[in-house]
């Protein structure tokens, strides 16, 4: 059996948690071995909860340990896409949370350092290995779904005022945006890999729930490259959270349990034919077909190991962070132009290197982490 990958995780907020536990229960595949933050308290906290050696405050410190073979940054996003550079040119690979980085320009920038290094960055985007998007992948992959007519992405999530008392969750310059790049990037990537890419976004976004100077309520409306359109609502001011998938295709409408969080894209999901025939077409079709597991963190962390091993390609790359980041860019200019945005977006393009408005918070009221904590805690990732 290979040795375990050795991982270094950057960054021991609530996110880093589900890493850990996801790497404890992949023990025969990872080991954990360093923890690092800019609060020390925490990262001595983290290694102390999972049993890990080393302990540091300093990201160089971190990627300068010979054994290590992964980086895995949680830290806050605006120091996404400079962590991964600086593990890159030390030599690891890259786990790097959503978003990858605040703007195309940063993407790109990782894009092209990749080859040069002789290593990956594999974006995290744990939503992407539900069994129910499997069991609809795999009728799309027989031709069962037909043309696609109308998709609605909702992420109503809730989040009051303690959730921001951690302050660079509600600056531009730390978390780069708000309800719709930091948390509803997951079921749009959902929606990315169903459906495909978007060609034109026309987006509205207000701060109605929250005194913050980054979007907590969005109405999207898109018309996809395959030519059919989608509606996607997003909000921190649901009081029952919910994500929920609805796909309007020629021959079956697809739509999604409402779990909030990862388990949106797991089981039970709803699959109807158009006529009783395609219902027992599709019925035949899902009994032949067992998804791949696991779920989550851990499958896409056991997926990545697989990569590794065998040589294939990575389950997620960046490719994928780059749609992402490619679809908020067009959301937030459509926002402040108020007007719809085409895409592909290229380097031209006056958002290429980010949305930051001028005028937002400095980067120095906002990341004194030693003197802000939150009573909020996750109730699922």
């Amino acid at each position: 059996m290979p040795d375990p990958i050795k991982v270094g995780l950057i960054g021991c907020g609530n996110i880093s948690r589900a890493h850990l536990n996801a790497y404890h229960s992949l023990s025969d595949r990872f080991v954990v071995t360093a923890v690092c933050d800019i609060v020390p308290a925490k990262a001595r906290q983290s290694a102390a909860d999972f049993g890990i050696s080393k302990v540091t405050a300093d990201i160089s410190e971190l990627c300068a340990i010979q054994d290590l073979d992964v980086i895995d940054i949680t830290a806050p996003p605006y120091l996404h896409a400079s962590f991964s550079l600086q593990a890159l040119a030390a030599g690891k690979d890259v786990f790097v949370e959503k978003p990858a980085g605040g703007s195309l320009a940063e993407i790109d920038a990782l894009i092209a350092a990749e080859p040069a290094s002789g290593h990956r960055v594999v974006p995290v985007f744990n939503y992407r290995y539900g069994f129910a998007i499997q069991r609809l992948l795999h009728l799309k992959n027989l031709g069962m779904l037909g043309r696609a007519y109308l998709s609605t992405v909702e992420t109503h999530w809730r989040r009051e005022a303690p959730y921001f008392n951690i302050r660079w969750r509600a600056g531009w310059r730390t978390a780069l945006g708000g309800a719709f790049i930091g948390h509803a990037i997951h079921a749009h990537d959902t929606l990315y890999r169903l459906i495909g890419p978007a060609r034109n976004v026309y987006a509205r976004a207000k701060a109605l729930v929250n005194p913050t100077e980054v979007e907590d309520t969005l109405s999207v409306s898109l018309e996809m490259a395959d030519g059919s359109l989608a509606a996607l609502s997003v909000t921190f001011g649901s009081w029952i959270e919910i994500t929920r998938h609805r796909y309007c295709f020629e021959n079956l409408t697809a739509e999604s349990n409402t779990m909030p969080y990862a388990g949106h894209t797991s089981d039970p999901w709803t699959f109807t034919g158009r006529t009783p025939a395609i219902d027992a077409q599709v019925c035949e079709a899902l009994a032949l077909f067992e998804p791949t597991p696991a779920e989550g963190f851990v499958g896409q962390f056991e997926r990545y190991a697989d990569a590794v091993r065998t040589g294939c390609p990575m389950p997620v790359n960046l490719s994928d962070a780059r749609a992402a980041i490619e679809l908020s860019t067009a959301v937030y200019y459509s926002v402040d132009s108020r007007q719809p945005v085409d895409l592909p977006i290229t380097n031209q393009h006056p958002y290429y290197n980010g949305c930051i408005p001028a005028g937002a918070t400095p980067l120095a009221e906002l990341t004194d982490y030693a003197h802000y904590d939150s009573p909020w805690k996750p109730s699922g990732v």
